[in-house]
């Protein structure tokens, strides 16, 4: 079976997502969303990671999260880890709460980094769980349109400055951060059965084919061509 790719450097860029062993449920009651925003918190204090956005499903996560010192390995062992033993101690349960290894997306583009945002904010919506994403309360959708963020911890900074960027040059009005749901692109790509591990242009994909071939060669990991996707 191939191990999951994990392509770390400075800066960059991932949608992680992890769920419940055999689907199971893995924040049962407020209080273990809590926690487990509790623990992105403290990621952001220990690693310095940047979390641009999150959405706690009953039975699964979704992260939106940039690395600046290229550790997102040692990161989510933390938040996965400490989670799982709070959960237990909580519950007075043992064993893994995870059905396994986190799954990780490399992105390599800022366009994408939005319309993740907006997949992340419609989970609840998608569903059924939600009739808005405002009335989900366990996602970074209220910090988002509010003034001051509830999550002082959360980066909203690093997506707005993305988005007037593209915004200036024409591709988004003001209002249209949040105001709708991901492209079809975004959907159909996380609606593979088997997600790549690379989301981004050609020119992209190319360069970070050159820059770890040492990762993409081992004989455990797939080909560049079933690890990739290119716009």
């Amino acid at each position: 079976m191939s191990r999951p790719l994990r392509i770390e450097y400075p800066d960059a860029w991932y949608h992680v997502m992890n769920r419940g062993r055999r689907g199971e449920e893995i924040y049962l009651h407020d209080k273990d969303y809590r926690l487990f925003l509790k623990c992105l918190e403290e990621a952001v204090e220990l690693w310095k990671v940047n979390i641009c956005g999150y959405c706690l499903m009953p039975n699964h996560y979704h992260l939106l999260i940039q690395t600046p010192e290229a550790n997102l390995s040692r990161c989510m062992r933390h938040i996965n880890g400490v989670y799982t033993q709070r959960f237990n101690r909580y519950h007075r349960l043992d064993g893994s709460l995870f059905r396994g290894r986190f799954k990780s997306i490399l992105i390599g583009d800022d366009n994408y980094l939005i319309q993740l945002l907006r997949y992340i904010c419609f989970n609840p919506v998608k569903a059924g769980i939600a009739h808005t994403p405002k009335e989900y309360p366990w996602s970074c959708y209220a910090d988002y349109v509010s003034v001051t963020p509830q999550n002082q911890w959360l980066n909203r900074d690093l997506l707005f400055a993305r988005f007037q960027l593209k915004r200036a040059k024409g591709m988004y009005k003001k209002e249209d951060l949040l105001s709708g749901d991901a492209n079809e692109e975004i959907e159909q790509f996380l609606n593979k059965k088997n997600l790549p591990s690379i989301l981004g242009s050609k020119e992209f994909i190319g360069q970070i084919r050159n820059q770890h071939l040492h990762l993409i060669a081992h004989p455990e990991n797939p080909s560049v061509k079933d690890l990739a996707y290119a716009s």
